[in-house]
C-alpha cells in the first residue's frame, strides 16, 4: 500500500472521482489546480499497470512547466519508494518504469514521436491550437490515453475556450468543471476583498471568478452569455415541430450573410436552434438553405415551418443598375421579408441586452454564433485610451446585426377580438415556407 501525502480538498476530489477521459478544469487563482493535476498523473501512474506507461505535464514554456510543477512532482511521487528523479529532463521514473515528464510547448517539434497515456495541458490559453490538433491529440491515439485542460479564462479566441466549448456537449468521454472563488471557500473572503480593491473589476471577474468575458475589453453580450451558460439557457435545444421558426437576416453584399433560425413559445421565451452564416452566395443560395431545413429540420426529423423573415431596413433599397431591391428579388423567391426598424445601432444594442436574458441558444448549431456575440466588442482608441460609441465591424458583426435584427423586427402575432377574429387555426397563420 502506497500512502501519497495528498488530501484533495472536497472540490478536489470531486474532479479526482468525476472527471472523464477528456477533462477541462477552469479554476480561480489559489484554488490548487496544479497540485490536483499532479497527483492526478502520480495516481494513474500507480495504477495503470503498465511498466510502459508515458505521461506529459505540459505549460507554455518549459521554464514555466518546472517552476509551477516540478516541486510537486518530486514531493508527492518521492512518495513512492525506489522513484527516481532527473532534473536535467524534468523527468520521474517509476520503480515500475512508468514516466512523468515536464515539457514546455514553446518547442512544439520536440514532442512529435512521442506516445502518451496521459496529458496535462497547464494554460493552454497561451498555447498554439495546432500543439494540440497536430501533436499531443495524435500521441493519444494508440494508447487511447487521456488529458486535461486546466488554466483560468483569458478570453475566447484560445485553445483553453475552444476545449471547454468541446467540453460541454453531449460526448460521453469529455467532462468539464469551473471553479469560482466566490463558491469554493477556498480563499479567505477578507483576502478577495482586498483583492477587488486591488484589481480592476475585470481582472477580478477573469482571475477570480472565471469570466471568459472579463478578458474581451469593450464586449457588448460577453457577460450576459456568461450569465445564460451559468443558468443553463446554452444548452440542446430540440427544434418544437408545434412552433413556427422565425429567420432573423443580416445581408452581406461583399462580405457574409448570416441567419438566426429561432421558436418563441407561449411564454415569450426565445428559443434559438440553428444558425447558418456564408459569403459570396446570392439569395438563391439562402433560399435553397430554408427550403433544405423545411425539408429536414437541419436533421432533426421535422421540417421547419416558418414565421417571421425579418431582414434589415436597407433591404428596400433599390440597387443602381436592376432598378429593383433586394427584398422583391426575394418575394420571387418566395421569400417574404418583414422589415426591422431602422434604429441607431447603439439602441439595437440595447434592445438585445434586455433581451438576452430570456434567450436559450442550441449549443451545437449556434457555436460559431455565440463566440462571435461574446466578441462583439467598441472600437478601442487607443491614442485617447477610450471607446468609441460604436461597434467594431470584424467577423463578429455579421451574427450580432443580424440578432439585432431578429429583436427589433420581431413582432408577437396579432390576436383580433374574439368577434373579428378569423377562422384559421394557428398552424395555418405561420405556415409560410418559402
Amino acid at each position: 500500500m502506497i500512502a501519497i501525502p495528498y488530501a484533495p480538498r472536497p472540490l478536489q476530489l470531486r474532479f479526482h472521482e468525476e472527471r472523464t477521459r477528456f477533462c477541462v478544469m477552469i479554476c480561480h487563482r489559489r484554488f490548487g489546480k496544479t497540485v490536483a493535476a499532479v497527483n492526478d498523473l502520480i495516481r494513474q501512474a500507480i495504477r495503470s499497470g503498465r511498466p510502459d506507461w508515458r505521461a506529459v505535464y505540459a505549460a507554455p514554456y518549459h521554464g514555466q512547466a518546472k517552476a509551477v510543477a516540478w516541486d510537486y512532482l518530486r514531493r508527492y511521487a518521492g512518495a513512492v519508494p525506489g522513484t527516481r528523479f532527473t532534473e536535467s529532463e524534468l523527468r520521474c521514473d517509476f520503480p515500475d518504469g512508468q514516466r512523468i515528464r515536464l515539457l514546455g510547448t514553446d518547442n512544439a517539434h520536440s514532442l512529435r514521436g512521442l506516445y502518451l497515456d496521459d496529458l496535462v495541458l497547464d494554460e493552454p490559453a497561451d498555447m498554439a491550437p495546432e500543439v494540440w490538433t497536430k501533436i499531443l491529440r495524435p500521441a493519444l491515439a494508440d494508447r487511447r490515453g487521456r488529458a486535461l485542460f486546466i488554466g483560468t479564462p483569458a478570453g475566447t479566441e484560445n485553445l483553453l475556450f475552444a476545449m471547454w466549448e468541446r467540453a460541454g456537449g453531449t460526448d460521453a468521454e469529455w467532462s468539464r468543471f469551473r471553479f469560482r472563488a466566490s463558491e469554493t471557500g477556498y480563499v479567505a473572503p477578507d483576502e478577495l476583498a482586498a483583492a477587488a480593491r486591488d484589481m480592476s473589476p475585470e481582472e477580478y471577474a477573469q482571475e477570480f471568478e472565471c469570466s471568459f468575458a472579463a478578458a474581451i475589453r469593450g464586449a457588448y453580450y460577453a457577460a450576459l452569455l456568461d450569465q445564460a451558460e451559468a443558468e443553463g439557457r446554452i444548452t440542446e435545444l430540440a427544434h418544437d415541430p408545434a412552433l413556427p421558426v422565425h429567420t432573423a437576416w443580416d445581408l452581406g453584399m461583399d462580405d457574409a450573410t448570416a441567419i438566426w433560425f429561432f421558436q418563441v413559445d407561449g411564454s415569450g421565451r426565445w428559443r434559438v436552434i440553428d444558425y447558418y452564416e456564408n459569403s459570396g452566395e446570392g439569395l438563391t443560395h439562402y433560399a435553397g438553405v430554408l427550403q433544405h431545413r423545411a425539408a429536414s429540420g437541419a436533421g432533426g426529423g421535422h421540417g421547419y415551418i416558418y414565421g417571421q423573415h425579418i431582414a434589415p431596413h436597407d433591404i428596400a433599397v433599390r440597387e443602381l443598375g436592376t432598378g429593383t431591391s433586394r427584398r422583391e428579388a426575394a418575394a420571387k423567391l418566395g421569400l417574404r421579408f418583414c422589415v426591422a426598424p431602422r434604429l441607431r445601432v447603439a439602441e439595437g444594442i440595447d434592445a438585445v441586452r434586455r433581451r438576452l436574458p430570456r434567450i436559450w441558444f442550441d449549443r451545437k448549431k449556434c457555436a460559431a454564433a455565440l463566440r462571435a456575440l461574446r466578441n462583439y466588442r467598441k472600437v478601442w482608441r487607443s491614442r485617447e485610451n477610450v471607446f468609441a460609441e460604436r461597434p467594431l465591424h470584424d467577423w463578429t458583426s455579421h451574427a450580432a446585426d443580424a440578432l439585432r435584427h431578429a429583436v427589433t423586427g420581431y413582432r408577437e402575432p396579432y390576436s383580433a377580438p374574439a368577434a373579428h377574429r378569423k377562422a384559421r387555426t394557428a398552424y395555418d397563420i405561420w405556415r409560410r415556407q418559402p
